[in-house]
């Protein structure tokens, strides 16, 4: 195609979004080069996409986009554009390389020749790999159909605005202004002089550039001489610990930026170093992550939450984690019992937003203990250490909502509290662990990661154990130590603590979504119904429900026609209500089962306090309606009679009512293949098989992870 040279300027246009591409969603400047004859130019941009993928593959995943790195090298003299991408999000899991190259044809000067080439490596994707290669192969393929057309279409914008022809490149003087002369550090073992650039005069200045480019004068700007460069050295010794010359300069820089532009508190120098250390000393990545940082803390009201919020009871009775002391290096000593948690109960019983407030408030008074330990031992203390018990840690931990909470708090942790995790040790990891760590790891930072120590059975007692870490006379009495430890033991949240979606929606905090679980309660001779319409066969539908209160019997139907509208609360005429909860009606009484409707799944008999998680493959489109039905109890088998068990346990059943608290999802048949499905259910039934027994024996509650497809 005759070009006149012009397409590496359509090809800019992309950025830094393209309403061509939807999935492309916006684009951040992280470095642009420029040679001083301007016959080379380099730019390398953060790209976010929003990958067309199933909802609950990104929920499994933890992400809602997927970010890239680009960098495009525009070669002027050789009048070349090469381009190269690879995957930032899951780099560990999945690697994806791109390259293209846009050059002048050797025999027609005025022809574009285009060339490109990618690779996919997956190394493991929660159990969706093969899910994972159809969504790259199609987004693959969508992209090298639409790079031609969004070229062109770029191409006829310019010839609108009059632009038929862009000038080649022509060696030119170099610019007058005085070049920018970059750091030198001598190869003598002499001390170098570090210098700083003047700062911006005002926010304005750097609001003006271009959104992600290093504005003129920018933070990772070349140094200039300043009086003002140096920290006291005993202050540094005393209060940061060893920073070389130029990390001493990057601290002092920015917070003179903070001092000139942020508008409220400045943090102390502690905490701006943890965030640059966070980013090994780049000042414009830390600055951006403090920003971010200190907005959502202003917004959240963050600097007064160790003064105004106050735990919950159920948080004080059940939460297995508190101070205790301080390591050998004085920091101080966080101990988290997680095996002895019931997480499950204290997301249903709190909500998500609860607890992320209560871990906010234990970062909060890490931070105030790091001051405190700074203090009494003279020297800096920045971070503390955390010891994890996995004692007890089975199946129930891994419950999805819970391990979703978890991810979102690691999450909040991460970009608000960098650097502040000085060791984490984690003992009597039992054989689940490996699949928790499966989920979570990639979601922590992997300087972080490098601080973990992990021990399996008593192998915390010998030679590289706590005893290396921890004095000897405050290790726990629980891990065979003589200190006595004030942490909470934990237990089984008790379900009269649970609360309804509606009572966790009307709680004043708001950091998070409410809850996804809905709650119904069920007469007798009033079930609750719930509708879900499949439109193609082989979809799967899952759920996960807890019986709160009474007995019930779970039913799977299918129906070829729609039922009519629900009836809700019918006993409301009678003066029963259901303030709990709702109740809806969907299958009319003159409905014959087997002619109108017909069972799909065995029924199955849910006793109060169980916790029931199960799939049901779809054979047919339809109508499937999922019912929870109120079950009596039989009288004994041998006489007329009721058994003493049985009148009690009615006794308890008030009005006849039960409750159930219930979430059900869907999986499209064109995002998931039953193969992949199977493969990683066949997978999750051997982590059960290797501890269902005692995990369930232990926690009162049942599940069962079913999939089952449609009979007869």
């Amino acid at each position: 195609h005759t070009t006149k040279y012009s397409k590496p300027v359509a090809y800019e246009r992309r950025f830094p979004t393209c309403h061509l591409i939807p999935m492309f969603v916006d684009s951040d400047v992280i470095i642009e080069e420029t040679s001083e004859d301007r016959s080379f130019h380099k730019i390398e941009r953060r790209c976010k996409l929003d990958v067309d993928a199933p909802r609950l593959l990104k929920r499994i995943a933890g992400v809602d986009y997927v970010y890239f790195i680009q960098k495009n090298s525009l070669n002027h003299r050789e009048r070349t554009l090469h381009i190269e991408s690879h995957n930032e999000t899951f780099s560990n899991r999945v690697i994806i390389h791109e390259l293209c190259c846009y050059s002048v044809h050797p025999e027609n000067e005025e022809w574009t020749c285009f060339e490109q080439s990618a690779s996919l490596d997956i190394k493991s994707f929660f159990g969706f790999e093969s899910t994972v290669e159809k969504i790259a192969m199609k987004q693959y393929a969508s992209s090298i159909k639409k790079g031609k057309e969004i070229i062109e279409y770029y191409l006829r914008e310019l010839e609108e605005e009059g632009i038929t022809c862009i000038p080649r490149w022509s060696p030119c003087p170099p610019s007058p202004t005085k070049p920018v002369v970059p750091l030198v550090i001598p190869a003598l073992p002499i001390t170098p002089t570090i210098s700083i650039e003047a700062l911006p005069e005002s926010v304005n200045e750097i609001q003006g550039c271009k959104e992600g480019s290093s504005p003129p004068g920018s933070l990772n700007d070349a140094l200039v001489a300043s009086p003002d460069d140096k920290l006291d050295a005993d202050y540094i010794k005393r209060y940061l610990g060893d920073l070389t010359p130029l990390q001493e300069s990057c601290l002092i820089r920015l917070r003179h930026w903070l001092q000139e532009t942020h508008k409220g508190k400045i943090p102390k120098d502690e905490h701006i170093l943890r965030f640059l250390r966070a980013r090994d000393f780049s000042i414009d990545k830390a600055r951006e992550i403090l920003c971010q940082s200190l907005t959502w803390r202003k917004q959240h009201q963050v600097d007064y939450l160790l003064d105004t919020w106050s735990s919950p009871q159920v948080l004080h009775d059940y939460y297995t984690g508190g101070w205790h002391h301080h390591d050998k290096d004085g920091r101080p000593l966080y101990i988290l019992r997680l095996g002895h948690m019931d997480t499950k109960g204290l997301v249903r019983a709190l909500g998500e937003e609860s607890l992320l407030r209560h871990v906010l408030s234990i970062n909060e008074e890490g931070l105030r203990r790091c001051e405190e330990n700074t203090k009494v031992f003279v020297r800096p203390i920045s971070c503390w250490t955390c010891l994890v018990d996995l004692e007890g840690l089975n199946m129930r931990h891994l419950w999805r909502p819970g391990v979703k909470a978890l991810l979102r708090i690691i999450e909040v942790v991460e970009a608000n509290y960098p650097e502040t995790l000085g060791r984490l040790l984690i003992l009597r990891a039992p054989r689940v662990f490996p699949v928790l760590w499966t989920l979570v790891s990639p979601f922590i930072d992997e300087n972080t990661r490098k601080k973990f120590l992990i021990y399996a059975g008593n192998d915390y007692q010998g030679p590289g154990g706590l005893v290396d870490y921890i004095d000897k006379e405050i290790i726990p009495d629980f891990l065979g130590g003589e200190c006595m430890c004030e942490v909470p033991e934990g237990g089984l949240v008790p379900k009269s603590l649970y609360r309804t979606a509606e009572e966790l929606e009307n709680d004043e905090i708001r950091l998070w979504t409410e809850t996804i679980y809905q709650s119904a309660s069920i007469f007798k001779g009033a079930p609750h119904e719930l509708l879900i319409e499949i439109i193609d066969a082989s979809s799967v539908i899952t759920w996960d429900f807890d019986v709160c209160k009474g007995d019930v019997i779970f039913n799977i139907y299918h129906s070829k026609r729609a039922p009519q509208p629900p009836r809700k609360d019918p006993l409301a005429t009678h003066g029963i209500t259901s303030p709990a909860g709702n109740n809806v009606q969907l299958i009319d009484k003159s409905w014959l089962l087997g002619q109108d409707y017909s069972m799909v799944e065995s029924p199955l008999t849910c006793k109060e306090g169980e916790s029931v998680q199960g799939s049901h493959v779809t054979r047919w489109p339809g109508f499937y309606i999922l019912q929870w039905k109120f079950h009596s109890m039989p009288a004994c088998a041998t006489t007329n009679l009721p058994r003493v068990d049985d009148v009690l346990a009615t006794l308890q059943v008030s009005s006849h009512k039960c409750k159930v608290m219930y979430y059900t999802e869907v999986l499209g048949s064109e995002d998931f293949s039953y193969n992949s499905f199977h493969a990683s259910g066949k997978a999750f039934h051997k982590i059960l098989e290797c501890g269902t027994v005692g995990i369930f024996a232990h926690s009162s509650s049942r599940g069962f992870v079913r999939s089952g497809t449609d009979v007869g």
